[in-house]
C-alpha cells in the first residue's frame, strides 16, 4: 500500500517528536532515534517539514521494489548533517551511561564505549545507509582508555567512532518486493530497545537524585571553562543551556512557582548519598549536622589519628579515610553550586 504525504506530515505534526511518521514509513531505525532524542533534540524534528515528501517516495519505491541506489562498491556521499548527528548522539548516550551506569564494573573500558558507539551507529543506520558496527564500536574501545576517568570523555569517543562510521558507511542491502514486516514485532522491538535505554537513568534519577544533580552540574562547568578565554562564547553557551529552564519558568509564569522549584531543590540538595552517608559515619555525624560541626569534629579527630601523634600503624590510613570523609561533605555543603 503506498504511503501518503498528507498522512506523513499529520504524524509528524502530532507525534514527530516521538517518530511516528518515520514508524509509518517503515524507517525503524529514524523513528528510534527519534524516541530517545525526541525529534533530533527538536531540530531534527523542524528540519523534516521540507524532507517528508523525498522520505514518502523512498518508501514507496522500496515497496514497489524499484531500487535507484547503485549495486557497485561505491559508498553513498558523506553528509555533513549525518557526521554532526553522530557525534552530538554519541554524546548523549555517553552521558546517559555516565549517569545511569557509572557504578558498573570496567566502567570506562567496556561500558562507556558500547554506548557511545551504540549511538554513532544508531545514527548511521538512519535511512538507506549504514555502516560497519564492530569497527566502529572498536574504535569506541580503542580511544576510550586514552581518556579513562574525564568528565569529557564521551566527546573524544564520540568524534573517533564518528569518524570510523564515515569511513565505513554503505548502502543497505535492498529489501525484496513486496516484503512486509508485520507492526506488532516491529513496535515490540522499539519498546525493548527504548526500555534498555530508558531503564538505568530512571533508576538512576529516581534512586539517586542528588548525585544526578551534581553530575550533570559538573558537566556543564567543565563544558563552560572550556571556553574561559572567550567571555562571549561561554555567555552565548551558558544562556542556551538555561533555555530550558527560562522555558519552564515561561509557562508557569515565575515569580511564586520559580521559589517553590528553588525551594525544592534545596531539598534535593539536602539529601545525602550513600558515600556522603559513610563519610557522615566515619566523622561520627548524624545527618543534621552543620558544616561548623562536620569541621569540628573533622579537626579533633585528624589531630587524634594524624601519624605524627598517633604512632600506630593504622594511624596513616584512618587519617586518609578522614580527610577524604571531609572533602566529600564539604562538596555537599559547596554553595551555589547550581547558582
Amino acid at each position: 500500500m503506498a504511503k501518503r504525504v498528507m498522512v506523513a506530515y499529520a504524524l509528524w505534526a502530532v507525534g514527530g517528536p516521538l517518530g511516528l511518521h518515520h514508524l509509518y514509513l517503515g524507517r525503524d531505525s529514524h523513528a528510534l532515534l527519534w524516541m530517545l532524542t525526541l525529534g533530533g533534540f527538536g531540530f531534527g524534528w523542524a528540519r523534516e517539514f521540507f524532507r517528508i515528501p523525498a522520505y514518502v517516495g523512498e518508501a514507496n519505491r522500496e515497496t514497489e521494489g524499484v531500487n535507484m541506489r547503485s549495486r557497485t562498491n561505491i559508498p553513498p556521499p558523506v553528509s555533513p548533517v549525518r557526521f554532526a548527528g553522530q557525534v552530538c548522539v554519541g554524546i548523549y548516550f555517553g552521558t546517559v551511561a555516565l549517569i545511569g551506569l557509572y557504578s558498573l564494573h570496567f566502567f570506562y573500558l567496556i561500558v562507556l564505549p558500547l554506548s557511545v558507539g551504540a549511538g554513532v551507529h544508531l545514527v548511521s543506520s538512519v535511512g538507506q545507509q549504514t555502516s560497519n558496527l564492530h569497527k566502529t564500536l572498536t574504535a569506541c574501545l580503542v580511544t576510550s582508555p586514552i581518556f579513562y576517568g574525564s568528565t569529557l570523555s564521551p566527546l573524544p569517543i564520540s568524534l573517533a567512532a564518528s569518524v570510523t562510521a564515515a569511513q565505513h558507511r554503505r548502502f543497505k542491502p535492498s529489501k525484496s518486493p513486496g516484503s512486509k514486516q508485520e507492526l506488532g514485532p516491529r513496535l515490540y522491538r522499539l519498546g525493548l530497545a527504548w526500555l534498555a535505554f530508558s531503564a538505568p537513568l530512571g533508576y538512576c534519577i529516581f534512586h539517586n537524585t542528588t548525585a544526578t544533580l551534581y553530575y550533570l552540574s559538573d558537566c556543564v562547568a567543565a563544558l563552560l571553562d572550556i571556553f574561559w578565554f572567550l567571555p562571549w562564547l561561554r555567555g552565548t553557551l551558558e544562556y542556551f543551556l538555561l533555555i530550558p529552564y527560562r522555558i519552564l519558568c515561561a509557562l508557569t509564569g515565575g515569580g511564586y512557582t520559580e521559589e517553590a522549584w528553588r525551594k525544592v531543590l534545596d531539598i534535593l540538595l539536602k539529601e545525602y548519598t550513600e558515600r556522603e552517608k559513610d563519610a557522615l559515619q566515619v566523622l561520627s555525624l548524624n545527618t543534621e549536622a552543620s558544616i561548623e560541626e562536620i569541621t569540628r569534629s573533622y579537626r579533633e579527630l585528624a589531630k587524634t589519628w594524624h601519624p605524627d601523634h598517633n604512632p600506630s600503624e593504622e594511624a596513616e590510613k584512618m587519617f586518609i579515610t578522614i580527610h577524604e570523609a571531609y572533602e566529600v561533605l564539604l562538596q555537599h555543603h559547596k554553595p551555589n553550586r547550581f547558582k
